[in-house]
């Protein structure tokens, strides 16, 4: 199948870029730089040095492919990129996979497909965008990953210590994140584009939803962890980041599993801070 993908050089669309030639998928990816097309070829696919806000080039080679995933899911870039695919993808049975994020769900300790939407201001321009998406006749599936993890980088990254200064939580540290590794997203975005349905959604979470203090002690590594005030995390983060990571989340991911046969199997995010791609 040949796939056409945004955000190929980012930390989502990277690992999506490795997945879909592992299944021995073609990829053309749209790209900013030389810099980031050397990049893709060297994972393997092909690259289009451009900009995917032109909508003449993201029609083309919406045309071109076989299926169409959307890594690069920016504010400012989302309700042109999705009008124009989902114009070409019109009448045809070619997939189009989206991308959209666990913060849309707010505060709730059993987040499921079915489960209301509360975004915080962070991301509460997806929501109508994904509502457009969802109301298409072509063959959608949005993906709401939980908080992505390794690679040593993503937002967890915030908490590797280097034994010496302080790592500082968001808030007390009570809240829970639920969370998903970046190679197993990876593959459920595979598994999304093979299913190919009409009007899907999926919850990324590999059913591991640690504290955020729990998080900060693993990847501290000597360092000394400190809570602070929901004020002092605003403060620091920026109101409408830290609003975010203040959410209390937690998901099982069980449909991923049942309906789309997707098996979590990387290391948790705690083992991972503690012994793996995050150790310096």
């Amino acid at each position: 199948m040949h796939v056409f993908l945004t955000g190929a050089s980012g930390y989502i669309g990277s690992s999506v870029l490795r997945a879909l030639v592992a299944h021995e998928h073609e990829v053309t990816a749209i790209v900013r730089t030389d810099a980031k097309a050397q990049a893709v070829r060297d994972a393997g696919g092909r690259a289009l040095v451009g900009d995917v806000t032109d909508t003449d080039v993201v029609r083309r080679l919406a045309h071109e492919a076989d299926a169409v995933v959307h890594t690069a899911s920016a504010q400012g870039i989302d309700p042109d990129f999705t009008t124009t695919v989902l114009e070409a993808l019109h009448g045809t049975p070619k997939p189009f996979v989206h991308t959209s994020g666990i913060f849309t769900f707010g505060d709730s300790t059993d987040i499921s497909e079915q489960s209301p939407i509360d975004p915080p201001a962070l991301t509460a321009w997806r929501v109508p965008n994904e509502a457009r998406v969802r109301a298409s006749d072509v063959r959608t599936t949005i993906i709401a990953p939980g908080i992505v993890y390794g690679r040593g980088a993503g937002i967890p990254a915030m908490f590797v210590g280097d034994g010496e200064h302080e790592v500082r939580l968001v808030g007390d540290g009570s809240q829970r994140w639920t969370t998903v590794h970046i190679d197993d997203l990876g593959e459920l975005y595979v598994l999304a584009v093979h299913r190919g349905e009409q009007d899907g959604y999926v919850v990324a979470a590999s059913g591991d939803n640690p504290t955020v203090r729990e998080i900060a002690e693993a990847g501290a590594h000597g360092s000394p962890v400190v809570a602070e005030s929901v004020d002092a995390s605003r403060e620091r983060l920026g109101t409408a980041y830290a609003d975010a990571l203040l959410l209390h989340q937690e998901a099982s991911g069980a449909h991923a599993r049942s309906a789309f046969g997707w098996n979590p199997a990387r290391p948790s995010l705690v083992d991972d801070l503690a012994d793996g791609s995050y150790v310096r």
